[in-house]
């Protein structure tokens, strides 16, 4: 067991891994890692399982001193880190940390979310089987919270000899940003004019600087209905595409709410759900639609690279 001192917690920082599914139907979201793909490949670079507990930082990364060491890998946005007496330190590599070296990082050059995996993984009491942090109702992580300064985190214990590892070219394509977002039809899209969906499609949306973990809230081209109507409220999925009567869509996201009663236009397919994750406030984003029979060959061939032993060089 090694502890890692937090000397500076950045913007956003928290404890978390792949997520709790199986319990909406007690009102708690999922969860988890914004960008389930980073977090699952930093583990691989690092010898830990997939989905264990790791640091996702937001815009803003933190300082954090490694008292006895450790192996580490930073995947996701590129946030500009640096050890003392090492000079900067690569996105998607795994590297050494000396007993008592410090790990700085500035704030995002690229994407949102940079995610800090550890050997070993760090070391949280689980909440309904899972280690992830749910800001909005603070449970999970480390005290349901944000990391603060002078927090000190435990992480498991190492369980392989230190190998450099890095994330193969043909995965980096998972990685990379994607700001045309592939959706299927929402249940209710035959609710909205037909203008109105065109429009929908056509248009460019930009994120608003209110979007965070629960949802991002896009602001451009109003979408109305056919006519007015109320709708009960029924469960909603991870990357739902929501329209309030103003008419400004609504993505859905790992805090989510599990109900709702606005309509849904169009849902995010799940192969470019982890996109969903990099994107910033300010960012332009557009929507294609694509087939139930796509949205799910496009699934199984992430999933195939995923699962692929060429998917980490050594």
């Amino acid at each position: 067991m090694s502890s890692i001192y937090v000397l500076k917690a950045g913007l956003l920082t928290t404890v978390q891994d792949l997520g709790r599914p199986g319990f909406a139907a007690i009102g708690v979201s999922a969860s988890g890692a914004a960008d389930p793909i980073s977090l699952r490949l930093g583990n691989r670079l690092v010898g830990n399982a997939e989905g264990a507990a790791a640091l996702e930082m937001t815009l803003l990364g933190g300082t954090f001193v490694f008292s006895q060491g450790a192996v580490v890998a930073l995947t996701g946005a590129d946030f500009g880190a640096s050890v003392d007496d090492g000079g900067e330190v690569s996105i998607g590599v795994s590297f050494k940390l000396r007993p008592g070296q410090t790990l700085r990082l500035g704030s995002t050059r690229t994407g949102a979310r940079c995610y800090l995996c550890v050997q070993g993984g760090i070391v949280v009491p689980p909440f309904l089987g899972s280690t992830s942090t749910h800001v909005l109702s603070g449970t999970g992580g480390f005290w349901g919270r944000s990391l603060r300064a002078g927090d000190m985190l435990t992480t498991g214990p190492a369980a392989q000899v230190f190998r450099r590892r890095r994330i193969a070219p043909p995965m980096l394509e998972l990685l990379a940003s994607r700001k045309v977002l592939r959706v299927t039809a929402g249940p209710q899209a035959a609710w909205f004019s037909k203008a109105s969906r065109r429009s929908f499609y056509l248009a460019t949306y930009r994120v608003q600087e209110q979007s965070d973990r629960v949802g991002l809230r896009l602001e451009g081209p109003a979408v109305s209905q056919n006519r007015p109507r109320a709708m009960i409220t029924e469960g909603v999925s991870l990357g739902a595409v929501q329209v309030p009567p103003a008419g400004s869509p609504m993505i859905l996201f790992v805090e989510q709410q599990t109900t709702g009663g606005y309509p849904k236009m169009a849902n995010i397919i799940s192969a470019d759900l982890a996109r969903l994750g990099q994107l910033r406030p300010r960012d332009e984003i557009r929507f294609e639609l694509v087939s139930w029979r796509l949205a799910r060959a496009l699934l199984i061939e992430q999933e195939r690279l995923m699962a692929s032993a060429e998917a980490i060089l050594e």
